[in-house]
């Protein structure tokens, strides 16, 4: 039994074969699509191949290090480090010895980056104490995870010794959150402006997220030259205000993954997925991140200690799916070149 692909997602695969990067409209058909069908399947062999083609067998790992607990007054719904939620009453900062050491492990484990997370109300000064520590202790290439920002606090980030940043629009941003979307937009092209590199993530995608609304920020990370996109998935701690819509599962994610890819067309130097998961690997995702310290999915203070998966872990992951941790990151220096063909991947033409 063969799968019939109709004419108007065949157009959509040619374009993305292309790396022009498929449009919103385009994308939320795909989401549309039945997830059982074998025209999602097609969707997920493109990106798949799309991915291998530009990023090699190159499989990423960015070491997550969450700095500080506490009951966070922004109050997101989808996050556990919050007043709402309850799960942490007392505001902790893990000791410069411990993050070092968790530094020094992702390092001597080869992580590709870590990415320092803090909780909105996270002091700014701190922040840059602690890049310039890591900076003495590792070689790692540090990413900021932390508020909006203006031009001057990107310039002194730099200075510090961050060569990036992650920041998104969250799905339901506004409404799940206190924040101006335009505000997130802004904090992006301050990244640009400066030289900070920015990474991103679609997320943290539920079963209530329409495709236009999930199509549209997929496309935002293309026009706003993130270097890596992809989905995340929103996951439900007990307890949170977001339980009554549940989740969408792994395969709802993947399908995600590869459609965000065919939007990224040749702009990405990687794609990610969280948490980490085998089917979004062989739907166009490449990176993956291990996690510690605080996690808005988790209520261990220490994900470490719960859901986090370890740089070990996600390295067996990676090698399961055929991908290679120990190849250098595509995400520091040079864009990497297109190659042209992956004899893994023949071209389905």
């Amino acid at each position: 039994m063969s799968w019939r692909i109709s004419p108007a997602v065949d157009d959509i695969l040619r374009k993305a074969e292309d790396m022009e990067g498929i449009d919103a409209h385009e994308a939320a058909q795909l989401l549309r699509l039945p997830l059982c069908s074998g025209e999602v399947f097609a969707v997920m062999e493109a990106a798949s191949r799309m991915s291998r083609l530009t990023f090699g067998n190159k499989g990423e790992r960015h070491f997550h290090i969450g700095l500080n607990v506490e009951p966070c007054r922004f109050d997101c719904a989808f996050c556990s480090l919050t007043r709402t939620a309850g799960a942490f009453v007392e505001k902790v900062e893990f000791p410069e010895e411990q993050i070092v050491a968790w530094a020094r492990e992702a390092e001597a484990t080869g992580a590709d980056a870590l990415n320092l997370m803090t909780t909105g109300a996270y002091s700014f000064e701190r922040l840059l104490e602690i890049g310039r520590l890591l900076g003495r202790a590792v070689s790692t290439p540090l990413v900021a995870n932390t508020r909006d920002i203006t031009h001057k606090e990107g310039e002194r980030l730099l200075q510090a010794g961050y060569v990036g940043c992650y920041h998104s629009v969250r799905l339901g941003e506004g409404r799940d959150t206190p924040f101006d979307p335009e505000l997130r937009k802004r904090t992006i092209a301050v990244f640009r402006d400066v030289g900070l590199l920015w990474m991103n993530c679609v997320e943290p995608a539920g079963p209530e997220h329409t495709p236009e609304e999930i199509a549209g920020l997929m496309v935002l990370a293309r026009e706003m030259g993130a270097v890596y996109s992809g989905v995340m998935r929103r996951i439900n701690f007990p307890g949170s205000p977001k339980e009554p819509e549940g989740m969408i599962n792994e395969r709802e994610m993947a399908r995600m993954v590869a459609v965000s890819r065919l939007v990224m067309g040749a702009a990405a130097r990687a794609h990610c997925t969280h948490e980490p998961n085998a089917v979004s690997l062989l739907a166009g995702a490449n990176l993956v991140f291990p996690e510690v310290g605080s996690s808005p999915r988790d209520r261990e203070a220490d994900t470490g200690k719960g859901r986090g998966s370890s740089n070990a872990s996600c390295a067996a992951l990676l090698r399961e799916v055929g991908l290679d941790p120990a190849l250098p990151s595509n995400c520091f220096g040079p864009a990497p070149e297109r190659r042209s063909q992956d004899p893994g991947c023949p071209s389905r033409l």
